[in-house]
């Protein structure tokens, strides 16, 4: 296994938007050379996989512009507070999403969604203990929330929509595998 670390001797912004900027970094590579490597430079999000005592997990179907689809997905969110927890961050979404709170939310997994374009990190945690926001807490929803369909997917049925294509969101498809592995849930295609 390599140990070279990639030095990084220059690095610039090249746009700096409302929710990431673009990097571009002159890198040292093991043979000496210098590339630049140009990336997005994201804040991070947070999602949550909750999953209800009959083993259901809450899914929205949510318009993604950047593929004009919409997508099953699971609750998730900007890391959009600077210092703030992600559990805390997690908690937030999974309110705003879907107007439930958890008893727990303990991690799950860590995931890098497209670790060769952006240094985007989504911590995932799992949601249990679920209830209800009250009415008059409800998060008011606009944009593409406004428009936000839940829908309680079995997990079971979750795990096929991974295999079979209905859910194609790479972090969603993620985090239902390792709840489903981590609550020791068995699917057979």
């Amino acid at each position: 296994m390599s140990t070279h670390d990639f030095p990084v001797t220059a690095s610039r912004t090249e746009y700096r938007g409302f929710r990431f900027a673009i990097d571009r970094d002159t890198v040292v590579m093991p043979d000496g050379s210098r590339a630049d490597r140009i990336y997005m430079r994201h804040p991070g999000a947070v999602a949550v996989v909750a999953v209800d005592d009959d083993l259901r997990v809450a899914l929205v179907y949510q318009y993604r512009h950047p593929v004009r689809q919409r997508l099953w997905e699971i609750p998730a969110g900007l890391r959009d507070v600077p210092g703030e927890d992600p559990a805390v961050t997690a908690r937030r979404e999974l309110a705003e999403e879907v107007d439930l709170t958890a008893q727990t939310m303990e991690p799950l997994i860590d995931v890098f969604p497209s670790p060769g374009a952006m240094d985007e990190r989504i911590p995932v945690f799992l949601a249990r203990g679920l209830s209800p926001v009250p009415v008059a807490d409800r998060h008011v929803r606009s944009q593409e929330e406004a428009d936000l369909t839940l829908r309680w997917w079995p997990l079971p049925e979750a795990v096929a929509g991974v295999m079979d294509g209905r859910i194609r969101n790479g972090v969603t498809a993620v985090a239902v595998l390792a709840a489903a592995q981590r609550l020791d849930i068995r699917h057979t295609l």
